[in-house]
């Protein structure tokens, strides 16, 4: 399997710790070596801002270029507009992310809002952009998705849909259905837009402290899913997936200027919402519409980590008693 190969000689790069007082995003990386194969080096944002020095303004310049002839500009990101001194920036800040990870041999990387010394923005369009080559990304520190990200890009290699980096964001409750909101402030790959083509914007954001960033903006296409979350339970990491249904958002979404998915939860929304919790499921997954269940399920088997599925036949009875199982079953392996 592509994806074992790629956790054995995986390595992960975090600029900054994980977000304070939020422990999911972390874990044991000793275990992490052990268990995965993947190494997490530690650096700070000044490392990264030492490569952003030495990035040339004609370099700058090609990758606007580049920007202009794949995505849909707004005014704000156009020739001229108030936003294009930042787009500029984050071209740049692209272009140093890329070079540092290349040198150290990174497949995936982390940020985090927190600690950008050094830096005028968050990189959220670099950080789009390195998903869509497929780099892993993981956000607010989060190494274990960064890697879940990059193997999972791996295995999806050859497959149509795509595979990113997703947060929780919100439910959507309604007389005509329940859904839940993916959306991440910048850091969603635009593999997920299908044939549309993305949005370029820049737009200011409450939090980190720093400049307006640059960022896609798209609906994620309509579809079958798999939404997939590796946690550090304490005593094992644990794979939980869920399959979902992407659907097209019922209107325009103009007060959300970033990228997003809406989808339906299998087998429903209580249901799938009810289990997630049960297993501890995180805010930060890796959703792909290339992907199937069955390869999540190949992957942790050969690996040997703990998955939990939530699918179209999962019922909460069922869904407890595989916890308590595995409770059992996992408690000295």
């Amino acid at each position: 399997c592509d994806g074992i190969d790629e956790s054995r000689h995986l390595k992960v790069a975090r600029f900054g710790d994980n977000m304070r007082d939020v422990a999911v995003t972390d874990g044991d990386k000793v275990e992490a070596l052990i268990k995965m194969g993947f190494v997490v080096d530690a650096f700070t944002s000044g490392d990264l801002a030492e490569v952003l020095a030495e990035v040339e303004e004609s370099e700058v310049k090609e990758i606007l270029a580049v920007y202009e002839k794949e995505y849909t500009l707004s005014q704000a990101a156009k020739e001229g507009g108030k936003g294009r001194r930042n787009l500029a920036d984050a071209a740049k800040l692209e272009i140093a992310l890329r070079r540092f990870l290349d040198a150290g041999g990174y497949k995936a990387f982390t940020s985090n809002f927190e600690a950008l010394h050094g830096l005028s923005q968050i990189p959220g369009l670099a950080s789009q952009r390195l998903m869509a080559d497929g780099y892993g990304f993981g956000a607010e520190g989060d190494w274990k998705t960064a890697g879940l990200t990059r193997i999972m890009k791996v295995m999806a290699q050859g497959l149509s849909g795509g595979t990113s980096f997703m947060e929780d964001y919100t439910y959507h409750l309604s007389p005509e259905g329940d859904f839940h909101l993916g959306a991440r402030m910048l850091e969603v790959c635009p593999s997920l837009a299908g044939e549309a083509r993305p949005l370029l914007d820049v737009q200011p954001l409450g939090i980190g402290g720093k400049e307006a960033p640059a960022r896609l903006v798209f609906t994620c296409q309509s579809g079958p899913a798999v939404n997939v979350g590796l946690m550090d339970i304490g005593s094992r990491f644990r794979i939980v997936l869920n399959e979902v249904e992407v659907v097209d958002p019922p209107h325009d979404l103009p007060k959300l200027p970033v990228a997003r998915a809406l989808w339906k939860y299998r087998p429903g929304f209580e249901t799938g919402v009810a289990a997630w919790i049960l297993a501890g499921g995180g805010h930060h997954t890796v959703l792909s519409r290339s992907l199937k269940a069955e390869h999540i399920r190949s992957f942790a088997e050969e690996i040997g980590l703990e998955c939990l599925a939530i699918g179209p036949e999962t019922t909460l009875e069922s869904f407890k008693n595989e916890l308590r199982g595995n409770e059992l079953y996992y408690r000295d392996r």
